[in-house]
């Protein structure tokens, strides 16, 4: 009875790496539940370069022979092939990407390839992968915001000189150029790619070499490995490389600000694009239309966009709780930050795929601006600040244009048409020679602040844009 039992003892349950522990097989619903490869196969292509670089540091220092190093960096960049060419077939009993890659690549070249996993684990390993997935995503969602800053640009070009109300609490406040309202978006956009930019910084260290959580004792070359797969630096501290996932939820929250912007963007464009407002037209390749009412032309990729900023904080949320109760250093539940960090990832790059295009293509109602900004009384702080010109307080300048406008309110008509008699009865400081700053034209070229509104403001802005997008 012993000999029997050490006999099946010795025999491995599985074919799982950590088998030979195990006497019994695994249950076919915890293989199920706790398998990742169905998700974490993307990461293939970047785990199989990460795994060159590490064999072919193990044979430069001589941890395993120059020639295994070299036989396993050869069958490796075959499987590589075999991936890019979507030829790679998954096994879900092999639980992750990481062992499909190694149990693929000891098929290949024999018994060499059970030396790649020295002085490494899966926990530095996938730490790995991901990272060098995320700086890949990172410079697609950067390239992407570039792309839709030069459709704003574009639009703002061409837009110079139309003239439209700038709202606050969507009500009629000052009239702005259709420019100068594009690019405050390009500054939006601007400030999300610098903090892409930022994040990318922090993402580009290396964990391998880190083992499981202690380091190893084997004499690795961790910088080596770092020249190779272009980052920065090393992980400092092993058991922080691989249990840190600040990268994943710094860029989560990147991409939700991202997404807020896009959102705000998609609901101009809605409000644009409705019958109430007209201020453009979508072309039939970006608008759809309604099963029922012939009529209707949908705005439905901007409400779309609109809709997907949920996903992405949902994203951010999801890694801020799977990471906030987790004691150091890996733990199992961290095979969930692959799904959110995926998600958060193509959902910004697929809006910003599809609003570049529509911002390009719209066709702005000039106008219809005109017509809106004529409506309002936007014009009133103009009259303000020209009774300031002439020394009254501004306080008493605002109370004195709020009667005026009440006057012309009233009587239904612009603040430009109001008699001496009206002035007076508003304030007698008012004088007729005021109500020339209310023309449209002369409130708009005033605002030569930097920054501000006027034809000339606009224009650097614009200069200063293309500069940095290299237009």
């Amino acid at each position: 009875m012993k000999k029997t039992s050490q006999k099946k003892a010795a025999k491995p349950a599985s074919k799982k790496p950590w088998g030979g522990r195990f006497a019994q097989r695994t249950d076919r619903r915890v293989e199920a539940f706790t398998e990742s490869v169905s998700f974490d196969r993307r990461l293939a292509a970047c785990d199989v370069r990460g795994s060159i670089a590490h064999a072919e540091m193990l044979g430069a220092k001589g941890v395993i022979s120059k020639s295994d190093g070299r036989k396993i960096a050869s069958g490796l960049r075959s499987v590589l092939r075999e991936i890019e060419a979507g030829e790679f077939k998954f096994d879900p009993a092999l639980e992750d990407v990481h062992m499909n890659v190694e149990a693929a690549l000891t098929r290949k070249i024999g018994a060499a390839g059970g030396r790649l996993h020295t002085a490494r684990s899966r926990n530095d390993q996938v730490a790995t992968a991901v990272r060098l997935w995320l700086r890949e995503e990172i410079d697609r969602i950067r390239e992407g915001l570039m792309g839709l800053r030069r459709a704003l640009v574009g639009q703002a070009e061409a837009g110079v000189d139309f003239v439209m109300p700038g709202y606050t609490h969507l009500q009629r406040a000052q009239p702005v150029s259709f420019a100068h309202h594009l690019l405050a978006y390009s500054q939006m956009f601007r400030r999300d790619g610098e903090r892409l930019e930022d994040a990318r910084k922090r993402v580009n260290i290396l964990p391998l070499g880190s083992g499981a959580l202690a380091g190893t004792g084997h004499a690795i070359d961790r910088r080596m490995v770092a020249r190779k797969l272009g980052f920065d630096s090393v992980a400092e501290n092993s058991m922080d490389a691989v249990s840190d996932r600040d990268f994943a939820i710094e860029f989560a929250a990147a991409a939700s600000v991202s997404i807020m912007h896009l959102s705000r963007l998609g609901e101009e464009i809605v409000l644009w694009a409705s019958g109430e407002f007209g201020f453009v037209e979508l072309p039939d390749a970006f608008s759809t239309g309604s099963s029922l009412m012939p009529q209707k032309r949908n705005p439905d990729v901007a409400e779309i966009v609109r809709g997907k900023s949920g996903r992405v904080y949902g994203d951010l949320v999801a890694l801020l709780t799977l990471m906030k109760g987790l004691p150091l250093a890996y733990n199992r539940d961290m095979q969930e930050d692959k799904e959110p960090l995926f998600d958060a990832a193509d959902t910004l790059a697929a809006c910003l795929d599809v609003m570049a295009p529509l911002i390009a293509a719209m066709r702005p109602n000039a106008e219809r601006m005109a017509e809106a900004a004529e409506g309002g009384y936007m014009t009133a702080t103009d009259l303000a600040d020209a009774m300031v010109l002439r020394g009254v307080p501004f306080r008493e300048a605002h109370e004195a244009v709020g009667r005026a406008v009440r006057l012309a309110a009233g009587k239904g008509i612009p603040l430009v048409r109001l008699t001496n008699a009206d002035l007076l009865e508003a304030d007698k400081r008012l004088d007729a020679a005021d109500l020339r700053a209310t023309e449209l034209a002369r409130s708009l070229s005033s605002r030569t602040s930097e920054g501000g509104s006027s034809k000339r403001s606009v224009l650097r802005q614009i200069k200063r844009e293309k500069k940095r997008l290299g237009l």
